[in-house]
């Protein structure tokens, strides 16, 4: 099973929360998968994931938040 890195940056005000999911993927180990929680679905780091190629899916929860599976 891989390791899983969860960062929840729901409702910080841009450019924050797509700083804090580049500097995690910077860091994240080789084979793990970060969990990214956030209020909108953020179309600019869409793009920039699938331009740095890293695969992605996302999903919406009932709770009223995206829930983001970033991996290489």
């Amino acid at each position: 099973m891989s390791e899983r890195i969860d960062i929840d940056v729901r409702w910080l005000e841009p450019p924050e929360p797509f700083e804090r999911v580049v500097a995690a993927l910077e860091t994240l180990p080789q084979g793990a998968t970060l969990r990214v929680l956030i209020h909108r679905l953020p179309r600019p780091l869409f793009q920039w994931l699938e331009r740095e190629g890293w695969s992605y899916r996302h999903g919406f929860d009932p709770e009223g938040f995206f829930e983001i599976l970033i991996a290489r």
